[in-house]
């Protein structure tokens, strides 16, 4: 079932979804937690559906806002909203509320989302794209107690995970974080098998791939060892390697879908790792509320030396100077990291990339 208003306010919108449970047969209200969607019309659609499939394993209340630009200064000046409600089949295992915000009420998105949140039930603020630099302390994310956001969609990935380290906040996650949490679950697995000291790591993915640099940060964090970022053309995270005594672990994927494990004296394995789709990570994120301890260790370790990295920049000084790699005062490059090098040992600030 679907419902429209136009030029409404948040007591209507109440109120014909309490009516609207009552026409199908479920006036009880059986959601577990209320999902707040921050996003723009060319991304509602996309990120509503991985929002109802993501309801079907999280029962939710979901209230997409899209702030409509005004084009001239006099409906700038006009505030109304508009809405639209779905129920039953139309919205996953919840109920959805899309809301159109135009004018002046743009900027007072949180006093209209405020009356909609069920009561006594939780609150996850999500922008699929174009999330504020600082979560916590934006109007609508001050509403949640969980905020994702997605630092793959940036323009700057490495950047804006600078900015996101520097206004953490616990609640504050990312689904490029998500991504790799099957990497971290086989890398950990491995190790507990082998009980080896690692002695360095190697991380391949593709170029300004947020999802690379937090593995790579959290594999320095967690293992205090060097950990030098190579470049390869995807699709995105391609390999991993840790280096021990009796050999090296890699765990290598190629094409995205299916991995293989290598670790010394046993047969390589074949393993499951196909990239996920949003409303995968997105079922995820929903499965836990508190903060993430683990998130924030390793985004604050690695922030100031993914600052200098500039890889795009490095990568161009290469040709020029062929000899930099060598030297124990020039950083190394990810260009230069990329090729054979078995006698090399990963510099000081290699392990910084």
């Amino acid at each position: 079932m679907k419902i429209d208003l136009t030029e409404t306010n948040s007591s209507k919108i109440n109120a014909a979804m309490v009516q609207a449970r009552r026409d199908i047969g479920t006036p009880a209200i059986g959601m577990v937690l209320t999902l707040v969607i921050v996003t723009d019309e060319e991304n509602a659609y996309d990120a509503l559906k991985s929002a109802n499939d993501a309801s079907h394993e999280h029962p939710s209340r979901i209230v997409v806002v899209i702030k409509r630009a005004s084009r001239s200064p006099r409906s700038r000046r006009d505030a109304r909203l508009d809405a639209e409600i779905r129920v039953g089949a139309d919205s996953g295992s919840g109920e959805t509320v899309v809301l159109r915000l135009h004018g002046e009420l743009v900027d007072h998105a949180q006093s209209v989302v405020l009356p909609l949140l069920l009561p006594d039930a939780p609150v996850v603020v999500w922008w699929p794209d174009g999330a504020p630099q600082d979560l916590a302390g934006d109007p609508l994310g001050t509403l949640g107690q969980r905020r994702i956001s997605d630092t793959y969609s940036c323009e700057d990935p490495i950047r804006e995970l600078s900015a996101r380290a520097a206004s953490y906040a616990p609640g504050d996650t990312d689904l490029s974080w998500t991504r790799i949490t099957p990497w971290r679950s086989m890398l950990a697995a491995a190790l507990d098998q082998q009980n080896l000291a690692v002695a360095s790591a190697t991380v391949e993915g593709e170029d300004e791939n947020p999802s690379c640099e937090l593995l790579a940060m959290w594999l320095a964090d967690r293992l205090a060892v060097p950990v030098t970022r190579t470049l390869s053309s995807g699709p995105g995270l391609t390999a991993v390697r840790l280096s021990t005594k009796d050999g090296d672990i890699v765990l290598d994927r190629a094409d995205g879908a299916l991995a293989t494990l290598c670790m010394p004296g046993q047969p390589d394995r074949a393993v499951a790792l196909k990239r996920r789709d949003t409303a995968e990570l997105l079922a995820e994120e929903l499965r836990r509320l508190d903060p993430d301890n683990t998130y924030e260790s390793a985004l604050k370790f690695g922030v100031a030396k993914l600052q200098p990295s500039a890889p795009a920049e490095a990568a161009a000084e290469a040709p020029a100077k062929p000899e930099a790699p060598a030297k124990a005062d020039a950083p190394a490059t990810a260009a230069a990291e990329a090729q054979p090098k078995p006698a090399a040992k990963p510099s000081k600030k290699a392990a910084n990339k």
